[in-house]
């Protein structure tokens, strides 16, 4: 069980990364059909709005999935949903119908897409989502996603390939609650989360979260954490596979990123994430987000 001091970390965490979901396909399928969204290195999305159907992964048994049930898939992992058990049973070239609220007997409803999360530390967070990730409608978040369920359902009934803008939000606010229950234990692989897993670790992120210009040195964050240099340096490393070192610089980064888009200078940014010269924050902060601060902020501003 999570400790209130992990959940709050999990917290921070979702405060660090920014969602972008589009919700492609919404609508029914009758009869023989088969969907995916495979093909993309994007990570991807199905959820289960009425009736049921079957999961196809390769190498895996196929897994039955019910209404209010979600998929969510990392990297584009090879995968189907048909209505047959059998991944080799003959498969129709079904189109997607348009969603009729009033008839819940027939095929299977569903909402597709893709998302994406944006941020320094969003690579960390999702290293520790599996390949595939099945979210039941029983699960820890039932009672607070049946809600959005059935918000979605209510929205749709248009053009399955042009649902409204509502839905999208709809399908993020899903999709934070999935990252919610990846952070209370459910399915933790790797990265940043499995840190948060660790109670020797969680203290010590929780305040590098905090805290981002500190002096955190490799020995002053081992101190925290109650180990010696070498071993803490070993075990950080091993759970989310990346260095304390290169951690460190990902969180300023994300931290920096989220004050330039609050409209603060590049040189008062730079010194609230640790960096006495602006050059030298400019510098990193194009290694990690991939444009130059100012450029960064004008962008936003362009967006906003």
């Amino acid at each position: 069980m999570p400790t209130a001091a992990t959940e709050e970390l999990a917290q921070l965490l979702l405060t660090s990364i920014e969602l972008d979901a589009a919700a492609l396909h919404v609508g029914r399928y009758c009869g023989p059909w088969r969907a995916s969204t495979a093909g993309s290195d994007m990570a991807s999305f199905h959820m289960i709005l009425q009736g049921s159907c079957y999961l196809h992964c390769a190498g895996a048994a196929p897994v039955q999935l019910h209404a209010r049930d979600g998929v969510f898939l990392m990297h584009g992992a090879p995968h189907f949903l048909s209505p047959y058990a059998d991944p080799a049973a003959t498969i129709g070239g079904q189109i997607m119908q348009p969603l009729d609220r009033s008839d819940h007997g027939s095929g299977t409803a569903l909402a597709c897409g893709f998302f994406r999360f944006r941020g320094a530390l969003s690579p960390l967070v999702l290293d520790a989502f599996p390949e595939h990730l099945v979210c039941r409608s029983d699960g820890a978040q039932a009672r607070h996603t049946a809600a959005l369920f059935d918000m979605i359902i209510a929205e749709a009934g248009g053009d399955p390939l042009k649902p409204s803008a509502l839905i999208v939000r709809l399908v993020e606010l899903l999709l934070f609650y999935l990252v919610r229950q990846v952070t209370q234990g459910e399915a933790v692989a790797a990265g940043l989360l499995a840190l948060a897993q660790h109670g020797e670790f969680s203290p010590l992120l929780e305040r590098m979260l905090r805290q981002p210009a500190e002096d955190w040195s490799i020995a002053r964050m081992a101190q925290v954490a109650h180990m010696s240099r070498a071993a803490f340096c070993k075990h950080f490393t091993g759970i989310s596979g990346i260095s304390p070192a290169r951690f460190l610089l990902r969180l300023r980064m994300n931290a920096a990123a989220q004050r330039l888009g609050q409209g603060e200078s590049v040189e008062q940014v730079a010194g609230q994430v640790g960096y006495q010269s602006s050059a030298a924050f400019t510098r990193a902060f194009k290694r990690i987000v991939g444009a130059q601060p100012g450029a960064y902020r004008r962008q936003l501003r362009c967006v906003g």
